[in-house]
């Protein structure tokens, strides 16, 4: 299978870590088929680690928990199914997953075709506990060949946490996408510091093996799995945007069941959302830059429009704004081609027309302004 666009879902781990169970499960596919997710594009449920028994059958398969998962694993997918959604679960390239249970070392051809049988779509693939003299791409590529074999298809996301130099051969293995940052939490610094290890990771992320800045934690509010101190609406529009500007998948980690109505418009900005999925799916480029954490980023899209991302993630005093230039001319607009931009707003909806060569944005610290802009003539 091709991915084209990153993928877009929901998994438990951020908010629910191992208290997962099938009610679980069911309850969060009717909210996200019933709350709009679904039809906005979030369309995998992905179960991650701690489903499990302790110990393989004596065939050598994995089993799920009859206590957390009572009528099994393919009553599960077939209930997500059901719900026009696709279900994903978790295993790891190592003996044992990152919390204890097996992984598929030397158990992948099994593993992949146990998966296929319960109608997995989504198979997120940790890197813990990996014996120190196996190679990791070949770790990798031995899930992803028989994952390609094992008559499903299923999207297939590595996440090596971009350890033992992944970038560099992740490519290589099959899989459609690959976590090339760390573990976030529920705080603004964790967003930041993610943000900032993906700048040199750029280059080696596009269609068919997208660089993942791991799941999201808007809505969060501090409290789960990786509950932290939580964050302001407008930094999790950041982190929303962001992950949005630089094609990361999108993975809401909250409670679905009970998100407020801030968290709702965050995650259901069709225009936001559109930024991430555009066909074309072309690296962002710094435009201006004022510091290492305030800066203006742009992606060309598709149809000829430009994403324009203007981001302040300064620590300044509280109210505090700073103003980012977005010169037309580092867009390839100089004077001399006559044109001009329309800004749209994507949080805002607001619309105004670039009338000199610089545009001077005033971005409040913690805080963004994401545009779509078309070209007209000057």
């Amino acid at each position: 299978m091709v991915q084209r666009t990153p993928p877009m879902g929901w998994n438990t781990w951020n908010t629910f870590g191992e208290n997962i169970s099938e009610k679980l499960i069911f309850e969060t596919a009717d909210a996200m088929a019933e709350s709009g997710l679904r039809d906005a594009g979030y369309q995998y449920l992905v179960i991650d680690d701690c489903w499990s028994k302790k110990q393989r059958d004596s065939e050598g398969r994995l089993e799920p928990d009859p206590e957390k998962f009572p009528h099994g694993m393919k009553a599960v997918s077939d209930y997500v199914h059901s719900r026009g959604l696709k279900f994903g679960m978790y295993s790891c390239a190592g003996t044992l997953t990152c919390a204890g249970y097996p992984g598929s070392f030397e158990h992948e051809f099994i593993d992949a075709a146990t998966f296929a049988e319960w109608g997995v779509d989504f198979l997120k693939y940790d890197y813990c506990y990996k014996p120190d003299y196996e190679n990791g791409r070949l770790l990798y590529t031995r899930m992803g060949l028989a994952l390609a074999n094992s008559g499903r298809d299923i999207l297939f996301n590595a996440c090596s946490w971009g350890a033992d130099q992944t970038a560099e051969w992740i490519g290589c293995t099959g899989a459609h996408s690959w976590r090339s940052t760390g573990d976030i939490n529920d705080g603004w610094e964790s967003i930041r510091r993610l943000s900032d290890l993906q700048l040199s990771l750029q280059p080696y992320g596009g269609i068919n093996c997208f660089n993942d800045m791991d799941m999201l934690v808007v809505g969060m509010g501090g409290k789960g799995n990786v509950g932290f101190t939580g964050c302001t609406e407008e930094e999790y529009r950041v982190h929303f945007s962001i992950w949005a500007l630089r094609n990361s998948p999108l993975f809401v980690g909250c409670d679905v069941r009970d998100m407020s109505d801030a968290t709702r418009r965050t995650l259901l900005n069709r225009e936001v959302i559109a930024i991430n999925q555009d066909p074309a799916c072309r690296q962002p480029f710094l435009v201006s830059r004022r510091s290492d954490s305030s800066a203006i980023w742009a992606k060309l899209l598709d149809n000829g429009d430009i994403a324009i991302g203007a981001f302040n993630m300064e620590d300044q005093e509280a109210g505090a704004w700073c103003s980012l230039s977005l010169p037309l001319a580092s867009l390839g607009l100089n004077r001399s081609c006559g044109k001009t931009l329309v800004l749209r707003d994507l949080w805002t909806g607001e619309e105004s027309t670039v009338r000199d060569d610089v545009e001077l944005l005033a971005v409040p610290a913690h805080g963004c302004r994401l545009f779509r802009a078309r070209i007209v003539d000057r």
